[in-house]
Formats: structure tokens, sequence, C-alpha cells
């Protein structure tokens, strides 16, 4: 049976003396009348009466423990932990030999509002005396287990310093469950709200909808609705945004239409609109509950969490592949390392691809929901997940983070004092043990070259290395836009393609570092498929003085061999050097170069007659042979569209 639901029997059988041995009602107590009042109040929820006579009760007689087990009872039912936990003490002090579920129920309230120590010593106390009970023994020592790790955790604190987002972003409503784009230039949020004559919820007391706010000169301006089409007057919240901005991908319940409780949607931005929504349907959606979603960096990966059968817990991560735009695989269980048999839920992938921030309440923590983090390996495999510490988890359930692309800020909800009035977004700095892979971004608009008309082009950044898809985008159709995560510590292509113009590259090899990356900010021009233009292979390796092909330039020929199979064109193969050494050498050198990628080609099944090859040598620099930087980039290899 599920531990909460066995706290709450336990609790009800208490307030309403159904347990044998658990009241110590004295008969001659003048309390005892006011006591029997009380239960029957606290029979019908009303808890402020049952709460007067209890008062009344403690003035007759501040001796009598039932007294304090039902005030315990009553706290207990509103959530106040610490005043429940001080009532049920006061009555084990007056029997002096409780029965055992009194430590069980005392203890587990210490442990809720975070007196662990004193929770330790209770629940031990229940584990010695109480092994009558057991069917809870295994729940008792999972909160002690919990009690050990929050003591050891809380002697060495992460730093955390909340910073409260501001009157733009954050109400006097809930606001929770921030996600950003990578250039953290527009956010999109969740508030819940009173329901109003929009909401279509019958039953709903609130409704949850989304909002967004974009930064201008560093500053959040005024939040707006996200409104029509998103909008429906259910409950729309626990949303994403892909890196680029582009996919905006939410949950919504309680629709009418949806195919459960609560149903996976997307949106797409065209311009400054998004697209109407649609059901990622089945296999993704079923008649339960699916939330949560996250996507990756590569625009494929999308992980959520579900309710669905043949998970590990009540709620499991999983994780499902978009195939196509709108059409997803059959999702995946992440497994027993990251899946417990509690729920596990919340999912949030940093734009690294591989670092997995998640809630979970089935694994040792600090108590309820704590956060935890798990590293994607080389394997295929997830790392055992790591609890992200104290005072980032604490006794209260942590539901949500985010963080930004560089890996060192991190966003969650608290309704810590001093806010705005319930839930508000805050802010803090990572402590750097827990930061992921730092991720830089670039930015700009794809156009054709002599037009100037935007393009929608497709932008792709692959580790040459493993050739891992690691960024998957598109430019806008309608503003020519982009938005691209770059990964650092690796050798990078980026590639821009489009079916009616030569594809566009760029080489990114960046150290992994905590400080702030510069981003890359860059209008990229596609050459027309005419004779004459020039595509440089900026992917194409050779070691110093050789003329073999290094495996990392075989993703980009093959995105050569792609384009002449899909176009009809003849193209010269061109080699270059930069000025170092005689104009023999770097002639025979530049030419062997070239006819490196000529051979290449052929073996790819390129007919011969499309292809041929020359070395230039030193004769056509394109940068400053004085410098380094300027020598690098002459020596290049080109091809050239000659028919």
């Amino acid at each position: 049976m599920n531990s909460i639901k066995i706290v709450y029997i336990i609790l009800l059988c208490i307030s309403l003396g159904f347990l044998p041995g658990i009241s110590y009602a004295q008969k001659t107590s003048k309390a005892v009348p006011l006591c029997e009042k009380a239960g029957k109040a606290m029979q019908s929820q009303d808890f402020v009466k049952a709460m007067d006579y209890l008062n009344q009760a403690q003035l007759k007689d501040p001796n009598y423990p039932d007294i304090y087990i039902m005030k315990g009872d009553v706290f207990n039912f509103n959530l106040m932990s610490d005043s429940a936990m001080l009532n049920y003490q006061r009555a084990i002090d007056l029997i002096g030999e409780p029965d055992p579920m009194l430590y069980y129920i005392a203890g587990n309230e210490g442990a809720k509002c975070g007196a662990y120590e004193y929770a330790l010593k209770t629940l031990q106390l229940f584990m010695q005396k109480g092994i009558q009970y057991s069917e809870i023994l295994p729940d008792a020592q999972k909160t002690i287990a919990n009690c050990k790790f929050a003591i050891e955790s809380m002697k060495n604190p992460r730093s955390f310093e909340l910073v409260n987002m501001g009157a733009s972003v954050n109400s006097e409503w809930d606001e929770y469950l921030a996600a950003l784009t990578a250039d953290d230039e527009q956010i999109v949020f969740t508030v819940k709200r009173p329901r109003d004559k929009g909401t279509v919820c019958a039953f709903c007391l609130n409704e949850e909808d989304l909002y967004y706010s974009s930064k201008s000169f560093g500053a959040w301006l005024p939040r707006e609705e996200l409104g029509t089409p998103v909008k429906t007057g259910y409950n729309e919240g626990a949303q994403c945004l892909s890196p680029d901005g582009k996919y905006l991908l939410y949950t919504m319940c309680d629709a009418d239409f949806g195919m459960g409780s609560c149903d996976l949607y997307w949106s797409k931005r065209i311009g400054d609109r998004w697209s109407r929504p649609r059901n990622f349907g089945a296999p993704v959606n079923t008649s339960v509950w699916e939330s949560q979603p996250s996507m990756a960096a590569d625009g494929m990966t999308v992980y959520f969490a579900s309710s669905r059968p043949g998970g590990f817990g009540g709620m499991d991560i999983w994780k499902t592949t978009m195939t196509s735009e709108g059409e997803f695989s059959v999702p995946e269980n992440l497994g027993p390392t990251i899946n417990t048999p509690g729920d596990d839920a919340a999912p949030f992938i940093h734009s690294d691809g591989r670092t997995l921030y998640f809630a979970s309440n089935g694994r040792v923590g600090m108590g309820g929901y704590d956060l935890y983090y798990s590293t994607l390996q080389t394997d295929g495999t997830w790392s055992e997940p790591t609890d992200m510490g104290f005072p980032i988890n604490s006794p209260a359930d942590e539901i949500n983070i985010f963080i930004n692309a560089s890996g060192t800020v991190a966003y969650i909800a608290s309704d810590k004092d001093g806010g705005y009035g319930g839930l508000d977004l805050y802010s803090f700095e990572l402590d750097d043990q827990l930061r992921p892979n730092p991720v830089t971004y670039i930015k700009g608009h794809v156009k054709d070259a002599f037009s100037g008309e935007p393009l929608a082009a497709r932008i792709e950044m692959i580790d040459l290395n493993t050739r891992q898809l690691l960024t998957s985008t598109s430019s806008d159709a309608v503003t020519g836009s982009y938005l691209a995560c770059v990964h650092t510590g690796g050798n990078i292509l980026l590639n821009v393609s489009h079916p009616d113009y030569p594809f566009y590259s760029e080489n990114f090899q960046i150290e992994k570092t905590y400080t702030e990356l510069s981003p890359f900010l860059k209008d990229i021009s596609l050459q027309p498929t005419d004779v004459g233009t020039v595509v440089t292979l900026k992917n194409v390796f050779f070691d110093f003085d050789k003329t073999e092909l290094k495996p990392e330039s075989f993703v980009e020929l093959d995105r050569l061999v792609s384009y002449l199979q899909h176009n009809s064109v003849r193209i010269e193969i061109g080699g270059h050097t930069d000025d170092q050494g005689s104009e023999d050498y770097n002639d025979r050198l530049s030419e062997n170069r070239a006819k490196a990628v000529y051979d290449y080609l052929i073996q790819k099944g390129i007919p011969a007659d499309r292809l041929t090859y020359k070395g230039y040598g030193k004769r056509m620099p394109v940068a400053d042979n004085s410098t380094d930087e300027g020598r690098a980039t002459n020596r290049r290899t080109e091809f050239k569209i000659i028919r």
C-alpha cells in the first residue's frame, strides 16, 4: 500500500478513535466531552470548530494527552507539520509509554518540517517498539535513511542565493515551471490563477495558463498571456520550449477532447505567431496521465513523465523521438537507474543533450520530492542519479528546475517570504559541482545571397568525432531567423542546407568553460546553384604535410555526396595552402589534397565525368598570411560549380 495512504488512514482512525490502544481517555477527565465534540467536528472536516473545542478542553485539563493527539491531527490535516510534531510530542511526554504508532506519526511530521535529528530519534524508537506494524516498517526505514542523508547534507550546503525574477514575471498568483530559449532572451512559464468566466473546466477552482516575457537590455518586459490558439479555457501548463524557441511543448488537462486526464500537445512558431496546437496522439498519449515534456537540443528527442503501464512506479520518465514533424516514436522507459517504485517526474534535459535533471520521491534524499541529476554515458546508459543537495533540496517538495544553456544559472519556483504572493519564479547561480556541460549558441538570419529573401533552411550541429547529431533546427520561413546550440569540448560541424542551394558549413572547437561564453551572431547567405559559385569545405581536415583525409572530414564530404546526388552539377575541387614553403611544394600538396577529396567522392558513387580537381597552391589567398589565423584560413578545400 502507498505510504501516504497508510499515514492518512492511520491519522483518520486516530481522530475518530478507531485504533485500539491509541486513545488514552480518562473517563473522569473534564476534557472528555469537549474532545468528543472536537472529534465530531473533525469528522465533518470543520477544523476551526474542532480546534476551538480542543482549546477549551486544554483549559479544563491541560494534562489530558488525547487533546494533543487530536490537535496534532488537526495541524497534520492542514499541512502544519511543525505544530503537529510539537503536539504529538507533548502527548508522548504525558503518556510515557505510548502506542508505538504515535512515534511513527510524530517522527514523520518532524521529517516534513526539517527537524531531522528529532525525527531520526523518534522513528528509531518506533522501529524498536512497533514491530507489530510490519506493513509500515519499510516506510519508516526509508524516512530514517532520509533523515541521516539530510543531516549529513546540511553539513555541506550548496551555494544558493535566490533572486526573485521581479514584478514583470511574478504576481500575487502562483508562477512556476520556467522554460527559456538557449539565448536566455525569452521565457515561458505557468501561472495558476482563479477561474473566471472563460474557464471551461466545471469543477476547477483555478485555471492554469501559459505566459511569456522577453528580455530587453537585460531586463524582463511585462509578461503577457500566450493567448489563442494555445489558450483554450482548460488547464495548460507544464511546458517547455525547444532550445531554438521554434516549438512549444506543453500539457493540457481535463479537456473533453483529450485522450486521458492530461495529454501532451505541440505548437510551432512561424514568424510571430504560434500554430494551432496538436495533440501528440498515440503512441505517446494514452488514457492515463502524460505531462511535463522537455525537448533536447537535437530537436527530436522528447522526455516526459507518465503514469502509463509498464513503468517501475507510479510516475516514470519516458522518452520519444519526433521522427517527422508531429510524428512520434513508441515511448521508451528510461529504466530502473532513473525510475523507482515511487514517483519520478519533471524531467529537464539540458541543452548539452547529456545531463538530465528530474524530481523523485522514490530514493534517499531530504524528504518528499527532491531534485536529482544524471548523465548520459557514452554507452547509452544513465549514471546513478545524484541528489542536488541542501538547500536546493529541502524538507518541502522540489518539483522542477531549469538551467540555462551555459550551465551557470538555474530557475525554480519558491514560496519563500518576501515574494509577490504564492509561488514566485527565482533564479540562482548554480554551484560548480552541479553544472552540466556548458553550451553557447549561434543566431542570425539565413537569406538568399543575391535577393536577400529569407530562407527556411535546415541547420544541424554534428560532433565530427562521434558523428552524433547534437542540434537540429530550421530558420523561420517568414523571417529567416534561427537560433542553434553550439556544444563545447568537441570538434563540431555546423551545416546549413536548403534543397535549392549548395550547403554552407562552419567549424567550432570551443573549450569547456563555466565563464560566460560569447555567442556567435552570424547572418548566413546561401549562394545559388550557378556556374562560378564557390563553396569552402570548412570541415575537411588533413594532418600537417599530409594528403590523407582525416576521419573527421567524412561527415562534411558525405554532405557533399548528398548534394551532388540531388543536383545535376559538375564541380571542380580546389586545394589551397598558405605561403609557407616553395611554390612547387605547395602546388603538389594542394593538388594531392584535392585529389583525396575527388577519390572519396568517386568511392561514394559520384561519376568521374562530374568531377575534376586542381591544386592552386599559395596563389589564391583569402586572408593575410602574416598571422596564424590568416594562414589557417588560406589552408582550405573548396568546390566550384563549373557546369
